[in-house]
């Protein structure tokens, strides 16, 4: 077996691996990153942007949300069921993470919200996660890290439950390496891959798809456990309404989360469409449905204004609010010979395609028909502006299904991002950040605290990597 010797060892080269890895090695520690794929960055490639309060961006811009207001609707959109110490540590840590990240080089465009009227929390990265990724190991080649790749822990050494020792890792050639060091920071990110671990730990009655299929499957959660970490936030999820195989470039995604008619598989609206702003809202919604899927339903006519006026609901960065829905059509097409979407010239022939019965299909549309007419939705309360009757032909529905984006949580942690076992003491030199470690979040992720999954793996990340350093001081081999 080869052996190798430093003082912290990191298990992920995701955002949150890197940054911890980072601050580590710029406070004087030798580090090693273990990675299990070819490439460092994780589900990190796909984040657009990160969370800050009180942020220098935000100050120049005149937005004025506080740490404290940003704590506190944090909290309380969560209804206080995760670890408010934690909360806090990260939000604190926010906006100096923003120019610590400005000083290397990462630019980003502003600070913005994901819907009319929320906060401007999300700072938007230019190159999104990847120039991010890239600015990290840029910085830690330049340091002289080793970033190992296709090579993942399979076991974390400890004497008993005093401290850690270091880990057990497996090189792409299957040969087995020891690592020792007296700090392992555990950043491999969440389990949203493994079929198992969501059907163990999640209530949902139907096997979700996964937006990225990366291979976030949980081994390094399950070794944490097996050297005492104890268990937390396990079933926590970051869901979204979805089409399947399509991308967040897709104009039928974007098309299919408007506030329209979403019906279930039984032909009944379900919520309020405008749901639509608060993704991981509108997947709670839909995950009550049957097989956790829906219909999105328009006319001829507004599929028109989506093409020629634009959209009200985003994706994200990727497809803007008022952007116009130029590929539609075409993406539509494309969709119908792939059994996402549906076109027909009669409510009747739409309800055949679709296997729903005509007659609820049929009150479905005078529903929101009425609505419209109206000037109320007496059902869901939607508001007026959202409301599009359903009238010209030709008649379109587009499929959506319960997708999982990550999951939030697996190994117990402090507010310095120490690992906690059973009692919830700490384990000496064992910190877990970012997507698998829990506490952050109550039941789900929390929309209000926009960018918060991305800027709590940066700034755990950090919170990790000082401690980690604070801890060598004190205990110098």
């Amino acid at each position: 077996m080869k052996k190798l010797d430093t003082d912290v060892v990191v298990i992920g080269a995701g955002s949150a691996g890197l940054s911890a890895a980072l601050t580590a090695v710029l406070g004087g520690a030798r580090v090693i990153v273990l990675e299990k794929m070819p490439m460092p960055g994780g589900y990190s490639l796909f984040a657009e942007g990160m969370f800050a309060a009180e942020s220098s961006i935000q100050k120049k811009n005149y937005i004025g949300i506080t740490r404290d207001e940003a704590f506190k609707n944090h909290m309380q959109s969560i209804h206080w069921s995760a670890n408010g110490r934690l909360a806090r540590a990260f939000i604190d840590k926010s906006a100096d993470t923003i120019d610590w990240f400005m000083k290397m080089g990462v630019e980003y465009v502003n600070a913005v919200t994901l819907w009319p009227g929320g906060p401007r929390t999300w700072h938007i990265i230019d190159g999104g996660g990847k120039a991010l990724i890239q600015t990290l190991v840029g910085k830690l080649m330049e340091k002289g890290v080793q970033i190992l790749m296709e090579t993942p822990a399979i076991k974390i050494l400890s004497a008993g439950k005093s401290k850690i020792t270091g880990v057990i890792a497996r090189d792409k050639g299957g040969e087995d390496i020891e690592v020792s060091a007296p700090v392992v920071i555990v950043a491999g990110g969440s389990y949203a891959n493994n079929p198992e671990m969501i059907k163990q730990y999640t209530n949902l009655p139907f096997e979700p798809q996964s937006v990225v299929p990366m291979q976030q499957t949980g081994e390094h959660i399950k070794i944490a456990w097996e050297a005492g970490a104890a268990p937390d936030g396990l079933g926590v999820l970051m869901a979204v309404p979805s089409v399947p195989g399509e991308k967040p470039i897709s104009h039928l995604w974007a098309a299919a989360i408007q506030p329209l008619l979403w019906l279930n598989k039984a032909g009944e609206r379900f919520c309020d469409e405008s749901l639509g702003f608060y993704f991981p809202v509108a997947a709670n919604a839909l995950a009550k449905q049957e097989d956790g899927l829906m219909y999105t339903l328009f006319d001829e006519n507004t599929k028109r204004k989506l093409m020629e006026d634009g959209i009200d609901a985003s994706l994200g960065v990727y497809v803007p609010v008022t952007t116009k829905l130029d590929r539609l059509e075409e993406e539509i097409d494309k969709g119908i010979k792939e059994g996402k979407a549906f076109a027909a010239h009669s409510l009747a022939e739409l309800a055949k395609q679709i296997g729903v019965e005509i007659d609820k299909l049929q009150a479905s549309v005078d529903e929101i028909n009425r609505a419209f007419e109206t000037n109320h939705d007496q059902v869901f309360a939607k508001s007026s502006q959202y409301l599009q009757p359903m009238r010209q032909e030709r008649f379109y529905a587009v499929k959506s299904t319960f997708h999982v984006f990550t999951t939030l949580g697996g190994i117990k942690i402090n507010h310095r991002t120490e690992v906690l076992d059973e009692k919830s003491e700490v384990i000496p030199g064992f910190y877990a950040v970012g997507n698998c470690a829990g506490g952050m979040y109550g039941w789900d992720y929390d929309i209000f605290t926009t960018g918060g999954a991305s800027g709590f793996a940066v700034n755990s990340g950090r919170i990790a990597g000082e401690n980690a350093l604070a801890y060598l001081a004190q205990h110098k081999r």
